[in-house]
């Protein structure tokens, strides 16, 4: 395996998007695309390039010492559990998948995902130092927390999986093998399996596990506190909606190019069904452990387990799989506004604009659009 293969001349556009025989073209080109979409995903993201720094939180220091004991609670807890969530996602989709792609555009993409990423942990430092007095205490704690180090375990495993056996793959080769005494069975279906299930895995992170999170920091911002935290987690919230629709299009077309994926699917639903209700579950235990000494205006842990039920059903609907949920309307209405950008419009004097694209261009001029125009 080399990371520049001269030949390896493969049509770049017939190959699979994952696990391809030939190992996937060796030139990164993007003239003509076997699936657009994910390199106009790229273009959505680097369009909404964003530095933490950008978002004036010098008021969220004075608020914060204005808050209750159980409201700093919250807040404190809540940017230690998305600490914890990006440190996975920036690093495991380009260790994970990287790998194993073979799609220019498919790589580009999970090269600038996984970059983004490490923008949302960069942010949780910047709101860190400006916040508290001392901000290493607050990440030398994150760990000791149970319900944090069960998020961990959970979103981790599949990575982990793949990560080790498409280690092998790559450098065993299908068979059985003997490793370190161990013997280790590299089968491709096995494989492709183990790739649909992360795939689920991360989906469900991307799509409900941030949620609860999300929901309390707009809370306080609805309260006209911690309002600098709340619209950096609005970008972070736009940039995991370009995520997951990303894991969306993957799961369906793996589907379509592969008939051993529709077999996986087929297999796997009962066991996917399981991982978005044990994902659901963590995050109504997690919305437990917040309120445990107190609520706040406008929200308890009860309207946080109805929101994330009724997000979980719009997930698993978008992947074709059956809610086990009855929740059929927005239980905090609110939120859609901060989910939504582009019904934020203000001034740009009054606020940081959270909805504009930096660098974007539109690709929608064809060979005779200037037809019959003379100069």
């Amino acid at each position: 395996m080399s990371v520049f293969d001269v030949n390896n001349r493969v049509d770049h556009t017939s190959v699979a998007s994952f696990l391809d025989p030939t190992g996937g073209p060796t030139i990164q080109r993007y003239d003509t695309l076997k699936y657009k979409q994910f390199d106009q995903l790229t273009d959505k993201q680097l369009g909404f390039f964003w530095r933490p720094e950008e978002v004036d939180i010098y008021q969220d220091a004075k608020d914060f010492k204005g808050l209750t004991e159980h409201e700093q609670h919250i807040f404190t807890s809540n940017l230690k559990r998305q600490i914890l969530l990006d440190s996975v996602q920036g690093r495991a989709p380009a260790e994970s998948f990287g790998s194993i792609v073979s799609l220019p555009e498919l790589e580009n993409w999970i090269i600038t995902w996984t970059f983004s990423e490490t923008i949302h942990s960069r942010s949780y430092t910047h709101i860190i130092r400006n916040i508290y007095s001392n901000p290493s205490k607050i990440f030398d704690e994150m760990l000791n927390v149970k319900e944090i180090v069960d998020c961990a375990d959970s979103i981790s495993g599949y990575y982990d999986r793949l990560i080790e056996m498409t280690g092998y793959y790559n450098l065993l080769g299908e068979g059985t093998h003997t490793v370190n005494g161990k013997k280790v069975k590299v089968d491709m279906y096995e494989l492709k399996k183990l790739l649909y299930l992360t795939l689920m895995s991360v989906n469900i992170l991307e799509g409900v596990r941030f949620y609860v999170s999300f929901a309390c920091s707009w809370a306080f911002a609805e309260l006209k506190k911690m309002e600098g935290n709340a619209k950096i987690i609005k970008l972070i919230a736009r940039d995991e909606n370009i995520h997951l629709a990303s894991t969306q299009l993957m799961l369906k077309l793996i589907r379509k190019e592969d008939k051993d994926f529709e077999k996986i699917a087929k297999e796997t639903e009962a066991e996917c069904v399981q991982m978005f209700v044990d994902a659901v579950n963590q995050e109504k235990a997690w919305a437990e452990y917040l309120f445990k000494d107190g609520s706040m205006i406008g929200l308890n842990a009860e309207l946080l387990q109805q929101y994330i039920e009724f997000i979980a059903t719009r997930r698993m609907t978008n992947v074709k799989l059956q809610s086990p949920y009855s929740i059929k309307n927005n239980p905090l209405p609110w939120t859609q506004k901060w989910i939504s950008g582009a019904e934020v419009q203000v001034a740009p004097q009054e606020t940081e604009i959270t909805s504009y694209v930096q660098g974007g261009t539109k690709q929608d001029v064809a060979a005779d659009t200037f037809k019959g125009f003379s100069l």
